[in-house]
This record gives structure tokens, C-alpha cells and sequence, in this order.
């Protein structure tokens, strides 16, 4: 089954597949070495400052956390290859050039967005309602995947409006409100975890974009 086209060049289901699942894993390993060596101990700290945090701290730095960690930090950026490989098949061209920006667009959807209204939270920062902070985070990530393929791509400038409006519309609606009671958590410390997981997420997405094309270029296969 050929998915991808491209001068006497097709690409296999099996050859997309492969490509996800390499980028993803690469990717996932790179964001899990920077989020064990950059925000795990911000996370430790944050617990050791809760009521009954040191104990909750000292389960947090045995190995099988970080072998959840990094697995499931896996498992995302594989989900996330192929869903970028799936958007490069649909569109039926394939370069490292346009995955850089296609993992532009997936670092603004799914993470800079949604962290515009909820940015991540240490553990005992007292965060929203969980159920509305994830209903909220789900429709800022569509509305601003939706919003930037209808300003990037051919459109009617109407459709073109159409997208900004979308982007801008949960910002307008506002996200949860978060409870601020009392929290013993340094300013300082909330603000570099915050950032810190942007950081972190950018460098996956811009691994994922490029690396998901470059690979899915590689399994191109000649044609009858």
C-alpha cells in the first residue's frame, strides 16, 4: 500500500510506520535525558516542600519513576510521529525543511498554547479543576491546529480569518481558574518548571518534525 508518491518514489505503510516509531523514540529519549537532568529535581523539590513531601521525594528518585518517565515521554513522541507522518502522507510531500516547520506548528498547538492559559504545574501548586484543565487544554490544541493549517495553507482569505479567530478563541474564553491557596513553592522555582517544560518540549518538536520527514524521505521506494 502506497501512501506517498514522489518522482517515481512511493512510500509503504510499513516504511511510515517505521519512520514514526524511530523519530518518536529518538526524540522521546532526548526530551526524557533533559527532563530528568533539568526538571525531575525541580519536581523532587516541589515535594519535599509539601506536608508530607520528603516522604514522597524519597519514592520519586527510585528507578522505577524514571523507567515510567522516560517511557511514557516515549510513548508521546511516538504518538506524535505519527501524527506528524500521517499529515506529511495526507499532504503528499515529504522534506526535513517543511517538518521544521511542521514541528513549529506542533510545539505552538500542543504545547506553547494550551501553556498561554494553564502552564505546567510543580506538584502542590494547587492547580484547576483537573477534568477542566484537561477539557481546555484538548480544545486549544485542535482549535490551534486547525487555526494555523487554515493561515498556512491556500485559503480563501476568509478561511484565513476563520484561523485566527480559532487560535484566539479559547484565550477569549479564558482557561479554568486556578486556585491559589496558600503554597509553599518559590515563585522562582514555578517559573523555571514552567519554562523549563517548554524548553524541553520545543527541542522534541523540533526533533520530531525534521527527523519524522528526513526518515519517511529514507523509505521511499521506486516505483513499477
Amino acid at each position: 500500500m502506497s501512501l506517498i508518491a514522489s518522482r517515481g518514489h512511493a512510500l509503504s505503510l510499513r516504511g511510515l510506520l517505521s519512520a514514526a516509531l524511530i523519530a518518536g523514540l529518538a526524540a522521546g529519549l532526548v526530551a526524557a535525558t533533559l527532563q530528568q537532568l533539568f526538571l525531575v529535581p525541580l519536581i523532587l523539590g516541589a515535594e519535599l516542600l509539601e506536608p508530607v513531601g520528603h516522604a514522597h521525594a524519597m519514592q520519586a528518585a527510585g528507578i522505577e519513576r524514571t523507567v515510567y518517565s522516560v517511557l511514557f515521554t516515549c510513548l508521546g513522541a511516538c504518538g506524535f510521529a505519527l501524527l506528524l507522518a500521517g499529515c506529511y502522507a495526507l499532504r503528499g510531500e515529504v522534506s526535513w525543511r517543511r517538518g521544521l516547520l511542521w514541528g513549529l506548528a506542533g510545539f505552538a498547538s500542543f504545547a506553547l498554547a494550551p501553556a498561554l492559559g494553564l502552564s505546567p504545574e510543580l506538584p502542590g501548586a494547587q492547580p484547576a479543576d483537573l477534568l477542566a484543565r484537561q477539557m481546555w487544554w484538548i480544545a486549544t490544541a485542535m482549535t490551534t491546529a486547525v487555526g494555523l493549517a487554515c493561515i498556512a495553507f491556500p485559503r480563501p482569505m476568509v478561511l484565513k480569518l476563520l484561523g485566527v479567530a480559532l487560535i484566539a478563541l479559547p484565550h477569549l474564553m479564558g482557561a479554568p481558574p486556578v486556585t491559589h491557596a496558600d503554597s509553599a513553592l518559590p515563585a522562582d522555582m514555578v517559573r523555571a518548571f514552567a519554562l523549563g517544560s517548554l524548553a524541553v518540549s520545543l527541542v522534541m518538536w523540533l526533533i520530531l518534525g525534521p527527523l519524522t520527514a528526513a526518515l519517511m524521505q529514507r523509505y521511499l521506494a521506486p516505483t513499477d
